[in-house]
């Protein structure tokens, strides 16, 4: 049994940190190199992780891992609908498209169509995103009932950079702000390298089941560029949201 613990562990390890070695796992997971060793051959003869790149030494997930995710929360099907409206804004916009779901408190990047241009953002498939500290996590969050919102502000805001949202009554009036604008935007708060807009994407229920975000360098995000981004992803959202009440 611990053997089986050991190796979901470790591919919980690798989602979170790839392209990741055996020495980094082993810190994160405090366990003796020699387990996390049998965990990566274990995981790797089953198909859910893969050398990365050329490195044999450094493991990435398959996506094994996302059918398997997608299958256990119906996000496949949204994926479906989503991707047509997803091509549609890359096309416009030609920067960086995210599709994320809720998931534990978090999001989960689920879809990605990347920009043409050579400087761009490149998250992996899998990949968790903080709520406060996202674009798509502040939009999910704004569309979200108000116990929610104050349940997830009780669990405290940890700091990702300079930027971060740590104070629950500034995040509360930015939420505010963003109900109102109809997007949400980062200037580099989970990774300072990085500016978004993002706006959710509303079930028949009335609640948010995914964020749809426009991904762009921060060096490359203006003022002028943001609004215009916003507007789009804020249209998109909606579209998609429509298309999942008529299914």
């Amino acid at each position: 049994m611990q053997n089986v613990l050991n190796a979901l562990r470790t591919l919980e390890e690798v989602a979170a940190r790839q392209p990741a070695g055996v020495a980094e796992l082993a810190r994160a997971l405090d366990l003796p190199k020699s387990s996390v060793q049998r965990a990566l051959v274990t995981l790797h003869d089953a198909g859910w992780i893969r050398p990365a790149g050329d490195s044999v030494t450094r493991w990435a997930i398959t996506t094994k891992a996302l059918r398997v995710g997608r299958s256990a929360t119906g996000e496949l099907g949204l994926r479906d609908v989503a991707l047509p409206v997803l091509e549609e804004l890359r096309r416009r916009t030609d920067e960086t498209v995210h599709l994320t779901v809720p998931e534990g408190g978090q999001l989960v990047l689920i879809e990605r169509l990347e920009t043409s241009q050579p400087v761009r953002i490149v998250l992996p498939l899998g990949q968790h995103l903080p709520l406060h500290a996202s674009s798509n996590g502040k939009a999910v969050l704004a569309a979200s009932p108000q116990e929610t919102v104050e349940r997830y502000l009780a669990e405290g805001l940890p700091r990702y950079t300079g930027t971060t949202i740590t104070d629950p009554e500034r995040l509360r009036a930015e939420l505010t702000v963003v109900r109102a604008r109809g997007y949400a935007a980062n200037g580099g708060e989970w990774r300072a390298d990085v500016s978004a807009v993002a706006a959710a994407v509303v079930a028949g229920s009335g609640l948010p089941v995914a964020g749809i975000s426009v991904n762009v360098p921060t060096s490359r995000m203006s003022e002028a560029s943001r609004t215009a981004f916003g507007a789009l992803v804020a249209e998109a959202a909606k579209t998609l949201s429509a298309a999942l009440k008529d299914r």
